[in-house]
């Protein structure tokens, strides 16, 4: 069944990545044909405008505003119709993205790049210390903490990976937390068989649980809509 959490809010450039040989952040489907997106289910208004692209294992979140996307990781590769399903659902479109935000270097979050980003006219960017694992034939933008990208305030939540990155934005909330957070067996951090430094990792966690946090938007497992503050905080507690 298709879903996408959808939250209502109101306020050029082409890459090909080569990554590095890790392949996965989580327990991977037994096929490598991403799921298609999830169909919108209302949540609390007030608190911007995501969008879930559900790639079976993995997500890629989608904020459209004021004619405008963000496009949150690209899943595995073959994730690209899935996520342009997202975006039409949305009532937007490749042509309406303008920003392409990496949180990390893994296969199953940025695998799906280079077949995305020939139809995009976006700046595309990472944590600064995850740029180097990504090879592209331009540029990459790094980003470090505090960085602002579409209203969306960097965190850098290293520990995953050395460069991992979440997203916060201000105005409602909202939480991208890639794989600093996870959220497949209730709330938890980065998984430790895929972290490259553990003591990072529960720093990274016990820094986000201080942000007003309202809504998680996880890279693996569903959104946490309800409790997100008090649920953050005790598992950062807990490390």
């Amino acid at each position: 069944m298709n879903r996408r959490l959808l939250l209502t809010a109101g306020s050029g450039v082409l890459g090909v990545a080569v990554l590095n040989t890790v392949t996965g952040c989580g327990s991977s489907p037994s096929s490598t044909s991403p799921a298609a997106p999830e169909t919108s289910v209302p949540a609390a208004a007030g608190l911007g405008d995501w969008h879930r692209a559900d790639l079976s294992f993995v997500s890629a979140w989608i904020l459209v505003r004021g004619g405008e996307a963000a496009v949150v990781d690209t899943g595995t590769p073959g994730s690209g119709p899935a996520i342009e399903a997202a975006l039409k659902a949305a009532g937007s479109g490749w042509d309406r993205v303008r920003h392409l935000i990496l949180t990390h270097q893994h296969q199953d979050h940025a695998g799906g790049l280079a077949e995305i980003v020939p139809s995009l006219s976006a700046k595309l960017y990472a944590g600064g210390e995850d740029v180097a694992s990504i090879v592209s034939d331009v540029a990459l933008t790094p980003v470090a903490d505090g960085d602002d990208i579409f209203g969306l305030r960097v965190v850098g939540t290293p520990g995953h990976t050395l460069g991992h990155i979440s997203l916060f934005e201000p105005a409602t909330g909202v939480l991208v937390a890639g794989d600093a957070l996870r959220n497949q067996n209730g709330l938890e951090g980065s998984a430790p068989e895929y972290t490259a430094d553990a003591t990072q990792a529960v720093a990274s966690v016990r820094k986000l649980a201080v942000l007003p946090v309202r809504v998680i938007l996880p890279g693996h497992g569903d959104p946490l809509t309800s409790g997100a503050a008090d649920t953050l905080q005790k598992l950062a507690a807990t490390l």
